[in-house]
């Protein structure tokens, strides 16, 4: 097996034991409750079969906003994507192996110039550059599901890529439950770090529900 092929067998057995949602997933509703400093906000929320988001009953735009913008991450990482669809065009390398064990795996062909850290079967870096902003995401904690993996403690760390001075730090701690047949997010908190500034922002779901597919 060449490098290149063990690189990108590593990288897709890592991949396809992510935690995602079937073809079957019919959507949710819940409601939710933000907290973030001394400021408390309450509406609804549903994800639906065709992972569209809709945020309804939050007082403010730019909280509302806020909502969406984490239920789009969310249907970002449980949306199913086949490997080959996401990765066919890329190329892999073996890069250095740390001293936790976890393997670099380097990628060409990537628009955002990703690259990836794996240990065991699990991602646990992602390295990536979007425009004026780069990342990397270090996952520490995970939920193992039995029909793949889930991330619930990860660090995040933005920077400056030309400087590369540190803009944002996060630590993110995810809570899920099994409702149905589907594991969904329950709680969110993060606890953020910008500019001397430390703000905690907390997203609680309740009353969650499975959405009824329409009848044809």
């Amino acid at each position: 097996m060449t490098e290149q092929n063990q690189a990108r067998d590593l990288f897709k057995a890592a991949y396809e034991n992510r935690y995602t949602w079937d073809s079957n997933f019919p959507g949710y509703s819940a409601d939710i409750e933000l907290k973030q400093g001394e400021e408390e906000y309450r509406g609804q929320i549903k994800i639906n079969g065709d992972m569209t988001v809709e945020v309804t009953g939050i007082e403010g735009e730019e909280i509302s906003q806020s909502v969406y913008t984490q239920l789009r991450d969310i249907v970002t990482h449980r949306k199913r994507n086949s490997f080959e669809d996401s990765h066919s065009k890329n190329s892999f390398t073996l890069g250095e192996t740390d001293d936790t064990g976890a393997s670099e795996i380097l990628v060409k062909g990537d628009s955002m110039g990703s690259n990836y850290k794996i240990r065991g079967k699990e991602i646990c870096q992602v390295s990536r550059v979007m425009g004026r902003v780069a990342f990397v995401i270090d996952t520490y904690e995970t939920l193992d599901t039995g029909n793949g993996y889930l991330a619930t403690g990860y660090d995040v760390v933005f920077r400056n890529p030309q400087t590369n001075e540190i803009i944002t730090e996060r630590q993110h701690q995810d809570k899920f439950e099994k409702v149905g047949d589907y594991y969904l997010m329950t709680q969110q908190v993060i606890h953020a770090k910008e500019k001397g500034q430390e703000i905690t922002t907390e997203f609680n779901f309740t009353n969650i529900k499975l959405l009824v597919p329409a009848t044809v």
